[in-house]
């Protein structure tokens, strides 16, 4: 990807094959530590992109993709909060780019796209420095709220961040 320019758009229920593409491959590269690896190869690449058209189709999360050279190398996902005790009204769901393009700034312009400078607050596996750098660097900081998520057979622990003005 070097040399290449990223662009960054919302996404189009036509990019539902290239978002799930990415998103297993992002998951089986940052995860390998943290997730069984049976888990990350069953991972369904077909059964993700109809997830991802119907809620792209749907209109009620925000997502954005970054391009590069006609293929998807990265998204980010926003909506209202899945939280009953959300800290505040905007969630990044989800923020994912290919290890080829980690560097590049194509994780940063898909934040810059999907929330701006807005207040908002994500969830983030514990065990996940790179993540936990990168947003810490875009002011998020822990906000004491932990929790842990079954993936697979396997408990993770997550913890949430919260950025506000």
């Amino acid at each position: 990807m070097a040399g290449r320019t990223i662009e960054v758009r919302p996404a189009t229920v036509a990019d539902a094959p290239g978002i799930a593409h990415v998103h297993v491959t992002a998951w089986r590269e940052a995860y390998a530590r943290q997730v069984p690896a049976e888990y990350l190869a069953a991972l369904d690449r077909d059964r993700r992109a109809a997830s991802w058209a119907a809620l792209i189709a749907s209109g009620t999360t925000g997502v954005q993709v970054a391009e590069s050279g006609g293929a998807i190398v990265g998204w980010a996902s926003t909506g209202t909060g899945r939280d009953a005790d959300a800290p505040v009204p905007l969630e990044l769901e989800g923020l994912y780019t290919l290890a080829s393009v980690y560097g590049s700034g194509a994780g940063q312009r898909l934040l810059d796209a999907a929330i701006g400078s807005a207040d908002a607050y994500l969830w983030v596996m514990a065990d996940n420095p790179r993540a936990r750098t990168f947003y810490a660097r875009n002011g998020f900081r822990f906000d004491g709220s932990t929790k842990v998520e079954t993936i697979g057979a396997t408990g993770v622990e997550v913890v949430r961040l919260l950025r506000t003005a």
